[in-house]
């Protein structure tokens, strides 16, 4: 029986994986239980596994930009030292990546073999945590790369947007940013999938498919719940600045995913129904 290990697994992501997960043999580790900074922790947490999904991050992108070396350290010496540990066993090594490596200045969608070109600190770290891992590890290592998530098990835009409805006749949402609103329920599934499938080792994007503006995001997550969309007005970026610069296109392409004889994920729309279905827009949870 295949051993899974997942850290940060008490975050957004961390959990959906365990219940994609459920029944097969799992360690799921929080921070709390191990830091992957330290090496010698890690190389004793990994062992005896097949599998590690490296859910662990430092994901505050606005704080990074004044606590870029800790960012760095989780980020990217953290994935370091999974990747050697990972090489030590032959285990499987998936680490979470994100679209904030690019610029956002693409016109079409970004390809896995895209130049990284980060423009935050927090994207510089997550770059160096995918370039450590290719370096400690290419042939066993599947970089898996997501962005504008959303799910039941932590803080995130659309649980924001609910409660800023809650309380507020309307909200104002930036229509100049560009992205593709992912469910960590599907995402979770994805991963899992890749790994039965046995695929190739390599960088995937990991996303929903389909692009909005986070203007449309909410004005879809006003519908799926039942209030009206027409609450939601525009703005720009520019009225909303903030320490990070954050990428303005974030589309990010799905080739892989052939290539490796699977599917790419569904449309975001449909995933959105699907999540809220499943209770994963619940403000209770």
């Amino acid at each position: 029986m295949t051993r899974y290990l997942i850290t940060g697994a008490a975050g957004m992501v961390g959990q959906d994986l365990q219940q994609a997960l459920s029944g097969r043999e799992i360690t799921a580790l929080r921070r709390a239980d191990l830091d992957i900074t330290d090496f010698d922790a890690v190389r004793d947490a990994v062992d005896g596994h097949d599998v590690v999904i490296n859910a662990a991050a430092y994901t505050k992108v606005d704080d990074a930009e004044e606590h870029e070396d800790e960012a760095f350290e989780i980020n990217a010496t953290g994935a370091e030292n999974l990747a050697i540990a990972a090489s030590q066993t032959s285990a499987r090594l998936v680490q979470l990546s994100t679209d904030y490596v690019f610029d956002g200045t693409a016109k079409s969608p970004y390809g896995e073999s895209a130049p990284l070109h980060p423009i935050s600190a927090y994207g510089r770290t997550k770059a160096a945590g995918e370039q450590r891992v290719l370096s400690a590890y290419r042939n066993g290592s599947y970089i898996v790369r997501t962005a504008w998530l959303y799910g039941a098990g932590g803080p995130n835009f659309t649980k924001t947007m609910l409660r800023l409805a809650a309380s507020h006749e309307t909200v104002s949402v930036v229509t100049d940013q560009l992205g593709q609103p992912t469910w960590t329920g599907d995402l979770a599934r994805q991963i899992v999938e890749l790994l039965d499938a046995d695929a190739a080792p390599g960088i995937y994007h990991a996303t929903n498919s389909g692009e909005a503006s986070w203007y449309d995001f909410t004005r879809e997550i006003f519908r799926v719940v039942g209030l009206d969309p027409e609450r939601v007005t525009k703005t720009t970026s520019s009225e909303f600045v903030r320490p990070a610069p954050r990428p303005d296109y974030s589309v990010l392409g799905h080739d892989g995913w052939a290539a490796a004889g699977l599917s790419p994920m569904r449309n975001w729309k449909a995933a959105l129904s699907a999540a809220f279905s499943a209770g994963a827009l619940d403000l209770a949870r």
